[in-house]
Parts: C-alpha cells; structure tokens; sequence
C-alpha cells in the first residue's frame, strides 16, 4: 500500500465508528462491473454494494437522469406534490403489478414501513385485539440494523448491548412450512421472509416452499410480506425472486437496486388492504418519495428492463454457477446460487472466507465473506460472459490455494 492508501486507512479507524471490516482497498472510480482505486488498480466488482449497484456502476443513462433532475428540483418534502412522483408510482406499479406504493429511502426503513402497515392492517380490518398482534420471521433473517428489526435477529451480534426490544415476534426455521403453520395463531398478521437468505450466505428453500407459504397465509388470513430488497429487480434472473415459484407476496418490499446505487430509495408495494389504512399524520419521510430520487429510480427501473439485465442475469448466472460447482477443491463445502446471487460456502477446516478474499482482491477481484467461512458473489447484472470465464479461473486458482 502506498503512503496516501495508508494515511487514509489510519484517518478511518482514528475518527470512524468500527462498525465495519472492509477489505483493505480504497476505491475511487467505477464504470460498469468495474471499479478502480486510488492506485489505479482495476478490480472486477463480485459484491455490487451488496446488490445495490446491479446496473453497473456510473450507469449513463441513471447518471444523466440524476444530474438533470438535480437542476431542476431535488426536494420538496411531502407537504407538496411534486411531478416525480405520479409517474414513479405508475411505472413501479406496472413493472410489479403492486396496487399502492409507500416510497422510502433505506431498505430497513421498508421493512419498518411494513411492519407498522401489517399491524395497522391486523387491527383495522382482520380484528385483533390492540396491541396483541404477531409477525412471523425466519432464524438467520436479515432486514436491516434498526433497533426495531435486531429485536427479532437470531445474529447474537446485532442483539447485544442494544435491547430491550419490542415484543410481538415469533421465530421459526427458514424453510420449514410446518413451522410456519404450527406458528399461526388467530393473531398472525404477517409472515416476513426473505425469498433466499443473503446476508447468511445465500440460503435457498426447498422447492415447493413458497407455494406452501402462500397457501396458508392465504387460508390463514395472514400477509405475506416478502423482503425483496437484495432479491428483487432482477438479481435471481427473474424480475422478483417470488416468481421462480409464481406465487405472488401481499407486500413487496424493495430497495438497493431501485436506484442503481446513486441514491437510496425503497418501496413498500401492496394491495389496497393494507397500505390503504394508513392516513394523513400517521407515517411519513421527509426525503421519501422526494423528486431526485423518483427520477433516479424511474431511469434505474427503465434501463433494468429495456438492456436485458434481468435476462441477462439468469444467463451469466447459471454459467457463473456451473463454473463454481465445476472447481474441485477440498476447501470448498457447498456452491449455491440463484441467477447473479451466488456463494462459495467452505469447510471451516479451510479457515475464514475473508484470506481468500484477500488472495482474489490481489487477483483483481472484490469479493466479500460472511459468516466466517462463505464468500458471496454477486456482480453487476450487465457481466458478460468473458467476465465470468475470467473471474472463474482466478476462483479456481485461488479456492485451490494451500494456505498451509
């Protein structure tokens, strides 16, 4: 590293909040899958800003959309109408076939929306008794960092030191559909889930899961809350990640790549039920909903659609999954992936995931560990195939790597 590398590194830790633990490269430019730092050294992007930059970074069209809204008009708040706003509601409905949208900032600000939406909804119209309404989630979930949603963590690292916590919360297995019927009681208003786990390690359910979750909320009169926000606009190759299973959610939570990575914007998407009980006074965001972002996120939904991302991603992805699954190396324990959203779990016997990391950055490649021992993949939508050759091999030379 250089001087300058090194002097920044130090400035971070000496008035930063630790609350992080990057890999040791400070980058200053991106364009499309690729970003470069401060030393000029290119490097293929295989986090995407934990999926928020699936566009590609610096997207042109996104890009010029930003910076002409931006002289025109960036923030009204909500005490006015702006003319923004119309037009993103209208094209974020047709693309998800949602009958109202609550427009927010960050994804765990969704997921908050949403939780307040379906207690709202649970004693409103389904009839629970005030203040005696339950949520469902998953072990292993992942929604966020608000003292709200690390109350229902089962990540002993994001409970610690920070409760009490709200009540209301009932935790069963990812995957497991008897769970959730055996959970349900006349008070479920909700059950939140994400379509794949993330954050843990990209999880898939079984096949068939989802189709029975969907059937018994359905019978149960529950909302099916589904945490699109790393899933969603294109990430598994499909549009939403509920449609590998065609089912549809009763609340879609979206987030990340509605804006290509230049501004944070997220959604709550619904039917008329249960965004349709909220009114005047009773929640808001000052920048939810603002012109900037709206324009942003219409220019990021349309180049999503029109360049092919989307079918793109099912594409790449598959080649990118092959290739994993075609290495054979004794560090490796699992490969699992759906479209672009991919991981390499090793054995613990192979150490931590992060020197791996470490050895493909020195190889050109950004990638990021989670949980001790998984590497997560999750480049830009608009890789080519070239790419995904080129980063298999350094995967291969590097997961092959003795570290003895």
């Amino acid at each position: 590293m250089s001087a300058s590398v090194i002097d920044v590194l130090a400035t971070e830790r000496r008035l930063g909040t630790h609350n992080y633990e990057p890999i040791g490269v400070v980058l200053s430019r991106g364009e499309g899958v690729w970003v470069w730092d401060t030393e000029g050294n290119r490097y293929l992007d295989c986090l995407s800003a934990y999926s928020a930059v699936s566009q590609g970074h610096c997207h042109p069209k996104i890009l010029a959309a930003m910076v002409e809204q931006a002289h025109r008009l960036t923030l009204t708040s909500r005490a006015f109408h702006n003319d923004q706003l119309a037009p993103f509601y209208e094209e974020i409905a047709a693309l998800t076939g949602s009958h109202k949208v609550l427009p927010m900032n960050s994804g765990a600000e969704a997921v908050e929306s949403a939780i307040k939406s379906v207690r709202k909804w649970g004693y409103q119209v389904k009839g629970v008794p005030d203040g005696q309404a339950e949520i469902v989630v998953c072990a292993n979930n992942f929604h966020g960092r608000t003292l709200g949603i690390v109350g229902f963590s089962t990540d002993p690292e994001t409970r610690k030191h920070f409760g009490p916590f709200a009540p209301g919360f009932k935790i069963i297995p990812f995957g497991d559909a008897a769970a959730l019927a055996a959970a349900i009681t006349p008070n479920t208003v909700a059950f939140l889930v994400e379509p794949i786990q993330g954050e843990v390690g990209v999880i898939i359910p079984p096949a068939g899961y989802f189709a029975k979750v969907r059937e018994l909320c359905t019978t149960n009169n529950v909302m099916l809350v589904l945490d699109e926000i790393q899933t969603g606009l294109g990430r598994t190759g499909k549009l939403l990640a509920e449609q590998h299973e065609g089912i549809e959610a009763d609340v879609t939570l979206l987030g990340k790549a509605l804006s290509g990575g230049f501004y944070p914007v997220s959604a709550v998407l619904s039917n008329n039920e249960v965004l349709g009980t909220l009114r005047p006074g009773q929640h808001g965001s000052t920048f939810g909903g603002n012109p900037l972002a709206c324009a942003v996120a219409r220019a990021a939904m349309r180049v999503l659609v029109e360049e092919g991302m989307i079918e793109n991603a099912a594409r790449q992805g598959a080649r990118f999954l092959e290739g994993l699954k075609d290495i054979r190396a004794n560090t490796i324990r699992e490969v699992r992936g759906r479209g672009l959203m991919l991981a390499v779990e090793l054995h613990p016997e192979a150490g931590r995931a992060r020197r791996y990391c470490e050895v493909l950055q020195a190889k050109g490649i950004l990638a990021k560990d989670t949980h001790e021992h998984t590497i997560r993949i999750a480049p830009p939508l608009v890789i080519t195939s070239d790419q995904v050759d080129w980063a298999l091999e350094h995967f291969a030379t590097t997961l092959t790597q003795d570290f003895s």
